[in-house]
């Protein structure tokens, strides 16, 4: 192969890889995944069901142990709101409970928490959700509009030399310190995301006792979900995808780091799913093919 054809050949390599979604992860091996999905579908411990890597009803890992998979630490909390007519089978949610254990919980409807209004926020599209760019300003400007007097009194410690000076010193601690530094300077507690198929998400999000949180959008990312539903637009993600990209906007536009795939394992299960069902689907339409030149074939004999 000349230089040239080897340039061409790269360059549509390159192209291809660019339209498909879920590249440039960094991802932990999926090595174990591959060697379960050899050996067959087990039975949960808990309910004895026969699953395939994880049990979505009990949200455990089956013949995968814990030690081999990727743990994720999350610098906010996360509660899912799931709908009871939503089958486990085909949620997204489990995968974010077993990645980050310490830092999901999921709710079934109609079990919510009481939340405070002023630090919790719901990740849902509308007429007045804001961006997680303007999440934080906007979360800021609900409290001040209830406690003005401490807010003022917040910025001018903030604005303080000596508070200029304790950032300052922050240059000589790790990065788990700043960070944590960094995460007391926004008011954001926890996120709450909806579990279900989006119709039936109105009965959650019209719940009066979400209402009075401020409502987030993701407005401009595209889901890759393999089970997509008619008549809804791209933007509409599974409930793993959300996660993974609320954390990444915030991480970048809230926490103001840069992002080096702190939580690309949140993805770890879903983009393994996604890389079988595409193959899957591809060796589908190859087969079809190959049957209709076949019946081709035969019909001019």
């Amino acid at each position: 192969m000349s230089s040239l054809d080897e340039a061409s050949s790269d360059s549509a390599h390159t192209l291809e890889l660019s339209k498909q979604p879920l590249q440039g992860l960094k991802l932990a091996s999926h090595t174990v995944l591959e060697k379960a999905q050899q050996r067959g579908r087990s039975k949960c411990v808990k309910c004895g069901g026969s699953r395939m890597f994880f049990c979505y009803t009990c949200c455990l890992l089956v013949d995968v142990s814990l030690q081999e998979i990727p743990i994720v630490k999350l610098p906010v909390k996360i509660d899912i709101i799931k709908h009871p007519n939503e089958t486990d089978g085909k949620s997204t949610a489990v995968h974010a409970k077993i990645l980050a254990p310490s830092d999901i919980t999921i709710y079934m409807y109609p079990s919510i928490p009481e939340y405070d209004q002023d630090k919790v926020v719901l990740v849902f599209p509308g007429p007045g959700a804001v961006t997680v760019q303007d999440m934080i300003q906007c979360l800021h400007e609900r409290t001040d509009s209830r406690s003005r007097g401490p807010w003022v009194k917040r910025r001018k410690i903030e604005n303080s030399p000596a508070a200029t000076h304790s950032t300052e010193n922050l240059g000589s601690g790790t990065s788990d310190e700043i960070k944590g530094c960094e995460s007391r300077t926004h008011p954001l507690q926890r996120v709450v995301f909806i579990d279900s198929t989006w119709n039936q998400t109105n009965k959650i999000s019209t719940d009066e006792r979400l209402q009075d949180l401020l409502q987030v959008e993701l407005r401009t990312r595209k889901t890759c979900f393999w089970r997509s539903q008619k008549g809804k637009p791209e933007t509409y993600l599974a409930t793993i995808e959300a996660i993974y990209y609320f954390l990444k906007d915030f991480h970048e536009q809230c926490l103001a780091q840069e992002y080096i795939g702190e939580y690309d394992n949140l993805l770890f299960f879903y983009s393994y799913l996604h890389t079988v069902v595409n193959k899957s689907k591809e060796a589908g339409r190859k087969q079809a093919e190959e049957r209709k030149k076949q019946q081709e074939t035969e019909r001019r004999l």
